[in-house]
């Protein structure tokens, strides 16, 4: 991916490897402004992309795991369970000064 001024076929190449070993980002850091523009122009580029990520998703389905989301829903539903239990807030704002009054009192003091 060091080339500079590829084709789009040695883009297309380079994605692919990229898209396979999990380094897309590194990949799109490697552009040259002139390579991102040609891309971003290339309909092939598109095109040629999409049968390649089909082909990976082919290739790679045997290895790819799916996640078990049961473990996920029961925490998630655990999670709930607790929420609802908590008792909720009280709907009136706590006033801090209830028990104060509400006047200052005046000093007594005397200017000497």
């Amino acid at each position: 991916m060091t080339d500079t001024n590829r084709t789009v076929e040695e883009l297309l190449s380079d994605y692919a490897g990229a898209l396979r070993d999990g380094s897309v980002p590194v990949f799109l850091q490697s552009l040259t402004r002139q390579e991102g523009q040609t891309i971003v122009s290339s309909d092939e580029f598109w095109q040629a992309t999409e049968v390649v990520r089909i082909l990976n998703g082919v290739g790679f389905a045997d290895k790819a795991a799916t996640a078990e989301v049961g473990l996920f829903m029961s925490r998630v539903d655990a999670n709930i369970v607790s929420r609802l239990k908590k008792p909720k807030p009280s709907s009136k704002p706590r006033r801090a000064a209830e028990g104060r009054s509400a006047t200052k009192p005046q000093r007594t003091e005397e200017i000497v």
